[in-house]
């Protein structure tokens, strides 16, 4: 009698093993469990941590909830000003409720991704060739809201959208370096022209204060003579004034007339 006792708890214990070993589960930190009971979604979300279903009733899908970093292929699209351009993103987002997530739709990474494709191609074909080059933030935040609008209710959160690079067709770049170096010589005869303007207006100015001060004038000659002397050069040129041209011919003038 003992030994059929000992026998039957043996064979209860290994059938109590068997069963939590068959309906154990652990769910990690950063996933989710969602259970289907016969094909039904059954109970609440279970945690991270230790847990058990039904064996052979129970269906436990685990999903993660960490952020996921999802490229979007380059896109070909005309944009509004007519100038063809390849475009790609990265998209990140995280799933905020599991059970939608499996629930609601297919597969959600697929439809993301399809998603984002389409936005982007939107975006390209409703924005200008500069607002793509230069105004990357705001095509962001608008690309992120079209995305995010339908993927609510798939249980996913769009947490950010980058639009990466814009490939244009070697002809426009041609075009547009040449734009760029036209604006440059453009604006360095602008600031030429100023810095002659500028100077012209300081020699009319000195010009009037020699005129009041003949004397100035020589004074300005020897500074010339001796910075060009400093540079210890063979041949000097001196320059001779014209007033000093008039002079000695007045001179000469009154020694005639005596």
């Amino acid at each position: 009698m003992l030994q059929e006792l000992l026998t039957a708890a043996a064979a209860a214990s290994s059938a109590g093993v068997l069963y939590v070993a068959a309906a154990a589960r652990v769910v990690k930190q950063y996933e989710r469990g969602v259970v289907f009971r016969l094909g039904r979604l059954a109970g609440e979300v279970r945690g991270p941590g230790f847990t058990m279903v039904v064996p052979f009733v129970d269906r436990l899908h685990k999903v993660n909830l960490q952020i996921v970093t999802l490229p979007v292929p380059a896109q070909e699209g005309i944009t509004r000003d007519n100038v063809t351009v390849r475009v790609d993103a990265v998209v990140y987002f995280k799933v905020v409720d599991a059970a939608n997530a499996l629930v609601r739709v297919e597969d959600y990474r697929f439809a993301v991704s399809q998603m984002a494709q389409t936005s982007l191609r939107s975006i390209i074909g409703k924005s200008d060739l500069d607002d793509l080059l230069s105004d990357r933030e705001k095509l962001n935040q608008g690309l992120e809201l079209m995305i995010d609008s339908p993927a609510v209710g798939w249980g996913v959160q769009i947490d950010r959208v980058e639009i990466k690079d814009v490939s244009l067709p070697d002809t426009m770049k041609r075009s547009m370096a040449r734009q760029a170096e036209a604006d440059r010589e453009r604006r360095a005869r602008v600031i030429n022209a100023d810095a002659e303007l500028q100077a012209s207006k300081v020699l009319a100015q000195a010009a009037r204060e020699m005129s009041e001060t003949p004397a100035a004038l020589q004074l300005r000659l020897l500074q010339t003579v001796v910075a060009v002397a400093a540079e210890k050069n063979s041949t000097l040129v001196l320059p001779f004034p014209v007033e000093l041209l008039r002079f000695l011919e007045k001179a000469q003038e009154r020694t005639v007339e005596k």
